[in-house]
């Protein structure tokens, strides 16, 4: 089954154990969350532990491969056995910040709050439960809200948390030992497919990532490369590619040794990133050559990136960190297709000899291909 079939099929279970259900207790009740959960134990008791609830958690939450899917199908599915009327799933990985991978009913204003909560039921790994927020002493947040959140644990390692939020103040809301017992034990093949959709999702990421400078590397640009040629050549759309070479690079590392060499290719990567769009692919070619695809893009406009991520290089300081201060210049090839290539591989090599001519006339400059 294709991810994209998968993330469906997830979605659409999610809203069929909604309408399969019971009828939730009303979230607009003049009750706050608290008296809600205590009002409906019983009910709620009975529906975790039923043996159908696991399996239909299995089944959805093990559909897709895709860490947003699985943690839509949560925020979808918790508000139809808790009453709270705002949910949020955030994830962990090792090394990364809190991200907020799905949420429902969660006004802009509350997702600090939630992440907060995330943030600290992932570290402690235990439950939580507040009445008010804004007077409670284990976080700094001022939001007047009840909260409640619950740990994503899985193979000894907190995943994510399931935060479930109200936006009115009240008693601290809690569940019975017994009923917290079946949530666990529903929220835990949840977390279990959660982390390999984490895992399988950083694993990809890694197989397209350059080690060193974490942009894109040759093997996702070439890919990408194609898709865009093939969209342009549908679309009628033009798409343009930039060829980037740091000029005497080589005199870095003979003067200042490889490894402030790499310093100074990541600090060239992030310049380079930080001069493209969010939608324009950024790869390091090899070495200290680098690439930019820009779809829907002409000559002109791809000119005016080039000569963005040129002005940036020449006026940096590398290595300050280090105690050093570096300059470099770059020589910068522009293609544009249909203008001067029919392919990906037309495009590149157009970009190249582009960029081949700035090094002759003197480095330091941008170079549009022409026929």
């Amino acid at each position: 089954m294709s991810s994209s079939g998968a993330g469906r099929n997830l979605a659409r279970r999610g809203r069929l154990a909604v309408a399969g259900t019971p009828r939730r207790v009303a979230l607009t009740s003049s009750r706050d969350l608290a008296a809600r959960l205590k009002a409906s134990q019983r009910a709620l008791r009975a529906r975790v532990e039923r043996r159908s609830a696991l399996v239909d958690v299995l089944r959805a939450t093990h559909l897709s491969l895709d860490p947003q899917k699985v943690a839509e199908f949560l925020v979808n599915w918790a508000p139809d056995l808790i009453p709270a009327p705002s949910w949020a799933v955030v994830s962990a990985e090792p090394g990364r910040e809190l991200t907020l991978l799905a949420e429902r009913g969660l006004p802009a204003n509350l997702v600090p709050p939630a992440q907060a909560i995330g943030a600290w039921i992932v570290r402690y790994g235990a439950d939580f439960w507040t009445g008010n927020l804004a007077h409670d002493s284990r976080l700094e947040q001022s939001a007047t809200v009840a909260a409640l959140g619950f740990p994503l644990s899985s193979r000894g390692r907190n995943v994510g948390a399931l935060v479930g939020l109200d936006g009115r103040a009240g008693a601290e809301p809690s569940l019975s030992p017994a009923v917290l017992e079946g949530w666990r034990a529903l929220l835990e093949p949840a977390a279990i497919a959660l982390e390999n959709a984490l895992l399988l999702q950083r694993a990809e990421g890694l197989s397209v990532t350059d080690d060193l400078t974490r942009l894109y590397n040759s093997r996702y640009l070439n890919q990408s490369l194609r898709r865009e040629t093939k969209r342009a050549t549908r679309s009628g759309k033009p798409l343009s590619l930039l060829f980037i070479d740091l000029d005497g690079f080589k005199s870095v590392n003979d003067t200042h040794g490889h490894l402030n060499g790499s310093r100074a290719l990541v600090e060239a990567a992030a310049l380079i990133r930080g001069s493209a769009r969010e939608t324009d692919v950024v790869a390091r070619f090899g070495g200290d050559e680098f690439a930019v695809v820009l779809p829907e893009t002409t000559g002109e406009g791809a000119w005016a990136v080039a000569e963005r991520v040129r002005a940036r290089i020449a006026e940096y300081r590398f290595l300050t960190g280090e105690n050093l201060d570096v300059h470099l210049t770059v020589s910068i090839g522009v293609a544009t297709l249909p203008d001067v290539a029919r392919s990906a591989e037309e495009l590149l090599h157009a970009a190249d000899r582009a960029m081949y001519h700035v090094k002759g006339a003197g480095k330091n400059g941008t170079q549009l291909a022409t026929d």
